[in-house]
Parts: C-alpha cells; structure tokens; sequence
C-alpha cells in the first residue's frame, strides 16, 4: 500500500486559477484535495448520482445553495446530496484547502444550473 499525498497524486487545474489532486480515484470512490485562490468559485451546480463531502482543511468557505449559504470553517464540513444545487465559494483574502469525497464519482454527473438568479449571496 502506497502513500498518497497532493505530492505525489494526480494534479489538474480547473476554474480561474484552482488546483485539484485526485487522493483516491476508483470506480466507486473518489477523493480530491483541492485549493481556490482568493476571491473565485466554482459554478453552480448539482450532481445527479453523486453524494459529497466537503471537509475545510485551511481558510473559510461559503457553501452556496439556492436559498441559502453555510459558512465553512477549517475543521468543518457539508453533506451534499444528489439533486442539491451548489456552489463552493473562496469569498475572503486567502486561498481556501478543502477535500471532497464522492461517492460513486462526480466527474461527468455535473449539471450546470442555467440561471444563478435568485441566489443567496454572502
């Protein structure tokens, strides 16, 4: 059993300027450490099969969902169930750490939301 570690793993870009590692990449598991550069997010969106699990590893995030929005702090996380439109959001200064664990995997189960009005800022 090897050890596995953002050194080590899988990198890819994705955004304006985020990085992801992929920890654990199987079938029916997926775990990605990613960092966001201040002041950027990801589109909103929902996943048809997936479950996830967002853990904070360092600075805070804003979990937007249609109505509402969940501050995350380092030591924190969210359940995201499938069908729940969302949206990962680095709204402070510094960059946001975070893991997010899938299960089955959430590559190609992304449905982009067609309109962000009506949206909970902040």
């Amino acid at each position: 059993m090897d050890k596995v570690s953002p050194a080590v793993a899988e990198h890819y870009h994705w955004g304006e300027g985020a990085d992801g590692w992929h920890l654990v990449k199987t079938d029916s598991l997926s775990v990605i450490q990613e960092r966001m550069p201040a002041n950027s997010h990801e589109q909103m969106h929902r996943h048809q099969y997936a479950t996830q699990f967002f853990y904070i590893l360092k600075g805070k995030a804003v979990m937007r969902f249609l109505q509402e929005s969940v501050l995350l702090k380092a030591g924190e996380g969210i359940l995201i169930e499938p069908g729940r439109y969302h949206q990962m959001c680095n709204e402070s200064t510094g960059e946001l750490h975070f893991t997010v664990t899938s299960t089955p995997p959430s590559h190609g189960d992304r449905v982009l939301l067609s309109s962000t009005k009506g949206l909970t800022q902040g």
